[in-house]
């Protein structure tokens, strides 16, 4: 290891008024850190990086030895060393220490409340000082939630979650988070706790962002908190996440069949247009890119039932049934389709709710895009109405819809193995539709517009879906155009 030398000693803080070690904090490493003796070398592992150390010296083979064993403060550790290794071996290691915490392999305790682990590389761990008779509050993108039974304290702003161990810590999360310019450190501890470990417990959570010290920004006011959480949930690679030590293998259960089974027997079988023809006669690819526009009024002759199958087949159909000849995570047959997917799993699905449609009943339906059929699942009825009347609504109330697309994902297909970031892979799956669903419509001369929103709810109820296997997450309107 390098020798740097540290005059610093903990709980003093740097030129910028910054504490870095302190004995505020006991300190362990993370649980999921291997340390292996073999002979003259130590060997310290995690799930995403290995470190081997030849021939260490008895003082730091010790204090490592003690942080995966037992928590330590920062002087309790430099102390062993001083004494196994000499003086400058001890102030070396602060330094040592800071690219472990980088790593994110070192855990900050204030027992008996709470553990802060980090859960990011590059992490860094810092104490501002703060004035205590400060007002401080929680963050207001912190959260708690449960994990193995015990609460968890995180938030998409910080870099570590905290374990609370202690139902103290819980109560005084419970004070912070109330919005009251009275509390500061002073009045928090109250009797609850004693003030020295109080005192600690703030100072771990302005460390980890939790409490903010300073107004947010301007950029950072402008995000609502679920926002930020989703961002950073399917964005961060997080440390803690169990390693992958096995390729996770499909599930042949009916709901994450390729395509889903008929939804009714009663069936329109749909007309397949002439792609050899289409591609002489279509418009070329750059004329419906630059043409391509949000249309919400319609001509008073409706899409013909012709149509909307050749805008389906174009946008939707099953192209190729095969099974990959590389197959360890038995996924079994998999589509080809005329959008892309990862994985080629292919979970959404498409309901049409028609209005106005020549040759087709108003009501709900099903897209079957390997037998390039519809079933219908409903008649026109109040609640078929509703879901129409919501889409008008939502796009400045010009013409009701002639049809609406209802787009749903068959979460169970995705999620085994894309896990935390499954929701953002459907949401840009609908992205990649929406478009395709434009440029078809542009090339066919008909009239589109997606939808921001729309009632999961009243959708999940009229299709008797489960809402946890399969839900609306997508809404598109499409008609005649206008001439």
């Amino acid at each position: 290891m390098a020798d740097y030398a540290f005059e610093r000693r903990p709980n003093e803080p740097d030129a910028n008024g910054i504490l870095i070690m302190s004995d505020f904090f006991t300190l362990s490493f993370r649980p999921d850190i291997a340390l292996t003796v073999e002979s003259e070398r130590l060997i310290l592992r995690s799930p995403q990086h290995c470190l081997t150390l030849e021939h260490p010296q008895p003082g730091l083979r010790t204090a490592l030895e003690r942080l995966k064993d037992s928590s330590q403060t920062f002087s309790q550790l430099q102390a062993v060393i001083a004494e196994l290794d000499g003086i400058e071996a001890s102030l070396n290691f602060e330094f040592e220490l800071q690219k472990l915490i980088s790593l994110g392999w070192i855990s900050h305790s204030v027992l008996p409340l709470a553990t802060a682990i980090a859960i990011a590389e590059n992490y860094q761990f810092v104490v501002p000082l703060f004035d205590e008779e400060q007002p401080l509050m929680l963050s207001r993108f912190a959260f708690l939630w449960q994990e193995k039974q015990q609460f968890v304290l995180e938030s998409p702003l910080s870099q570590a979650k905290i374990i609370l161990l202690d139902w103290r810590a819980t109560a005084l999360i419970g004070k912070l988070a109330k919005v009251d310019s009275q509390f500061t450190f002073l009045t928090l501890a109250d009797g609850l706790i004693d003030a020295e470990i109080a005192r600690a417990f703030m100072q771990l959570l302005i460390a980890t962002k939790m409490i903010q010290l300073e107004p947010e920004s301007k950029a950072l006011a402008e995000w609502q908190f679920h926002n930020l959480l989703f961002h950073r949930q399917t964005r961060l690679q997080r440390l803690d996440e169990p390693p992958k030590t096995e390729i996770p293998q499909f599930e042949n259960s009916e709901r994450s069949h390729f395509v889903k089974s008929p939804m009714s027997d009663r069936v329109i079988s749909l007309e397949k247009p002439n792609l050899e023809v289409l591609a002489q006669t279509d418009i070329s690819l750059t004329q419906a890119i630059e043409s391509r526009q949000s249309i919400r009024e319609y001509s008073n002759q409706p899409i013909t039932l012709s149509q909307l199958g050749e805008f389906l087949y174009r946008c939707a159909r099953v192209k190729e049934v095969y099974i990959p000849e590389d197959d360890p995570m038995n996924i079994g047959e998999v589509t080809k389709r005329p959008y892309p997917c990862g994985g080629a799993l292919y979970e959404l699905e498409i309901y049409p709710v028609v209005n106005r449609c020549q040759g087709l009943d108003a009501g709900l339906y099903h897209y079957q895009p390997l037998a390039h059929r519809l079933h219908q699942l409903a008649e026109q009825n109040p609640d078929v109405e509703a879901l129409l009347y919501d889409a008008w609504k939502s796009t400045g109330q010009q013409d009701i819809p002639q049809v609406l697309l209802i787009v749903t994902a068959r979460f169970g297909r995705l999620f085994w193995k894309y896990h935390a970031i499954g929701y953002g892979l459907i949401l840009k799956h609908i992205g990649v539709l929406y478009q395709t669903f434009y440029l078809v419509a542009t090339a066919m001369k008909l009239a589109p517009t997606a939808i921001g929103a729309g009632n999961s709810q009243l959708f999940d109820k009229i299709a008797h879906l489960n809402e946890h296997e399969e839900s609306s997450v997508g809404e598109f309107m499409l008609g005649s155009l206008k001439q």
